[in-house]
């Protein structure tokens, strides 16, 4: 098991650039680029932090992955 986020999905759903994606979250663009990748995953501050400023719950942001 894995924790993955669905930010890549988020950001296509808001018709946004990384670069827009990232400043509207309060990151830089390189940051933001490893949690879209699934590089590393933002730890629990900023999964609060992101899901104040897209107004989503948590589980729409952050999911525990099964499958690995």
């Amino acid at each position: 098991m894995a924790v993955k986020n669905n930010l890549k999905d988020i950001r296509f759903e808001n018709k946004m650039n990384q670069t827009e994606f990232a400043r509207m979250l309060g990151v830089n663009r390189q940051l933001y680029n490893r949690w879209e990748n699934q590089e590393i995953q933002p730890g629990l501050e900023w999964v609060i932090k992101l899901s104040k400023r897209l107004g989503r719950p948590m589980e729409d942001i952050v999911f525990l992955d099964d499958a690995e």
